[in-house]
């Protein structure tokens, strides 16, 4: 759950509707599709979870368990054309979302009681977090050690080098978050770094349809996180 109460599909749902409105221009309802002749514009429907590739855990640390929804975004009615052309251009523009071209099976709509029409195909990944067990109790006197503090600079971008502007950048250490700007970069203050034993800086990536870790390297001048949908 996140920390409004959502469930991964819930915000994955919300967060993709939220990005068709802009695209589209109009609200997206969520819904199967529409078969009254009035209805005008897209609908939006997820219709199944899709496996993706699992991390390997490693000591007490449980991974995420990742996986794909599948949306249909459909036409309703001649004036809904125009609308999904401004999403599949916008999608295959910014690379914000991972687009299939196989919605036009006639099973498909026969399942929904549908007429055949131009759809698209939305995946969108997700992951299901686990919580962070509670520590083990000290057993030892504490020793202290003082920890350089940096400022981490870095890009985030998509396929071929797209900047992706407005991704939630998380220092999973310290929970201190940032978002890109609209050349995609970001900067986070405040990050430990031990000179003497080197570790890495976990970040957690969140938008656009998008969830991912990423370890990188605190003293890392110009840092760059290249977000890539998933492939099939």
């Amino acid at each position: 759950m996140t920390t409004d109460g959502r469930g991964p599909i819930e915000t994955a749902t919300a967060e993709l509707a939220a990005w068709l409105t802009s695209a589209a221009g109009e609200p997206v309802p969520v819904g199967p599709p529409r078969t009254d002749g009035d209805a005008a514009g897209l609908t939006l429907w997820p219709m199944e979870l899709r496996p993706a590739r699992q991390t390997r855990s490693s000591g007490a640390v449980r991974e995420p368990y990742r996986f794909t929804v599948r949306y249909l975004l459909c036409v309703t009615g001649p004036a809904g054309l125009p609308r999904l052309d401004r999403v599949l251009t916008t999608a295959t523009s910014e690379g914000s979302y991972a687009v299939v071209l196989e919605a036009g099976d006639a099973p498909l709509w026969a399942a929904f009681g549908a007429a055949p029409r131009p759809a698209l195909l939305i995946d969108v990944p997700a992951q299901v977090d686990h919580p962070t067990p509670a520590a083990p109790p000290v057993l030892r006197p504490l020793r202290l050690r003082q920890l350089e503090v940096r400022t981490l600079i870095g890009r985030v971008v998509g396929p071929e080098d797209q900047p992706l502007a407005a991704m939630r950048v998380e220092l999973s250490a310290t929970g201190s978050a940032t978002r890109t700007d609209s050349d995609g970069r970001f900067r986070l203050v405040g990050v430990p770094h031990d000179p003497e034993h080197p570790f890495p800086a976990r970040l957690r990536l969140t938008g656009r349809g998008l969830v991912l870790t990423a370890d990188v390297d605190p003293g890392e001048p110009d840092l760059v996180i290249v977000c890539a949908p998933p492939t099939h």
